[in-house]
């Protein structure tokens, strides 16, 4: 759908869509940029105000991907107004305002429309230098990758609709999904990272693949290293998991190879479709302990050392155990 657009010619867009990256990037002079993004899904948790604060952090989250700094959103709103009583709808709002007004970004307004499900996410801008953007491109050959989150939302939140999930890994998993990536936005941007993202709808194998084709890359990573939220693997072998993470690693194993003995159900964790993913970092390597001591410094939990960048064929993944 992107192709449809027009080509942009203005010289002042520093990111467009060419790469499909988290948010656009607009240069107001030479100091200063602005970063705009958008994003809204449907219920994921029935708590309303989770749903609302999932939502903002999974907007909030384009915005520290790029090296950027939020500093207002506007909401969107679908809601049933004759299915659901109104609390319902100020719930929802109040968790998306407050996780904004945690990422010190305020919400200064929205729309809304009556709809047949509800519907609720961000329209957040930014302002970053324009020297300091942080793209999905420029990683190179030796740098370390990190994952600031552990996988499995996609395959938790499906068990949590099926009735399945234990209350412990309800309230870990809507925990992982409403933390920001603040922190480890800024121990990212201390480090020199080099290229990064946010792991989202692709998961891990997609957004990873986003960053490694257009710079003709290749990526090596260790089953053993990725983080992986308790019980996804269980619950994927029982065939727990949504309908987008079965569509990734239909379309991305083409160009990931596993090396030894996997089953099919590591398959289906590692390419997990998240909301409120973490990020995708790629790290000099000799900046990549100093990064690994400022995630620990902030308090950023469950993270990993992934892999590597490596010289291969373009958006080629290899998995080893």
């Amino acid at each position: 759908m992107l192709g449809l657009l027009p080509k942009v010619t203005d010289r002042n867009v520093l990111v467009g869509t060419e790469t499909a990256d988290d948010a656009a990037v607009y240069r107001l002079r030479k100091d200063l940029a602005v970063v705009a993004t958008l994003d809204f899904f449907t219920p994921i948790v029935d708590d309303p105000y989770d749903f609302g604060a999932i939502a903002a952090a999974n907007a909030l989250s384009d915005v520290y991907a790029m090296g950027a700094r939020p500093i207002l959103a506007l909401s969107i709103l679908g809601f049933p107004t004759k299915k659901l009583p109104l609390e319902v709808m100020g719930a929802i709002v109040k968790g998306g305002a407050e996780k904004a007004a945690e990422a010190e970004c305020p919400l200064v307004g929205g729309h809304s429309i009556d709809d047949a499900e509800p519907k609720y996410g961000l329209s957040v801008v930014g302002v970053v230098h324009p020297g300091r953007v942080v793209r999905n491109t420029g990683a190179k050959p030796g740098d370390v990758l990190f994952l600031t989150k552990p996988l499995g939302s996609g395959i938790l939140t499906t068990a949590l609709k099926r009735g399945k999930l234990p209350d412990d890994l309800r309230g870990f998993v809507v925990g992982v999904m409403k933390r920001l990536n603040a922190d480890a936005a800024a121990a990212a941007r201390e480090a020199g990272v080099r290229a990064g993202t946010d792991v989202t709808g692709y998961g891990l194998l997609g957004h990873l693949r986003g960053m490694l084709a257009p710079g003709g890359l290749a990526a090596r990573l260790r089953l053993s290293a990725v983080p992986l939220i308790r019980g996804v693997v269980e619950f994927a072998r029982e065939g727990v998991y949504p309908g987008g993470t079965a569509k990734n690693l239909e379309t991305f194993s083409k160009t990931t190879r596993f090396e030894g003995p996997w089953s099919d159900a590591e398959k289906i964790a590692v390419a997990d479709a998240q909301t409120s993913g973490g990020l995708l970092v790629a790290i000099p390597p000799r900046k990549a302990d100093r990064f690994a001591a400022a995630l620990e410094e902030r308090g950023v939990p469950d993270w990993g050392r992934i892999g590597v960048i490596e010289e291969g064929e373009p958006g080629t993944i290899v998995f080893t155990r």
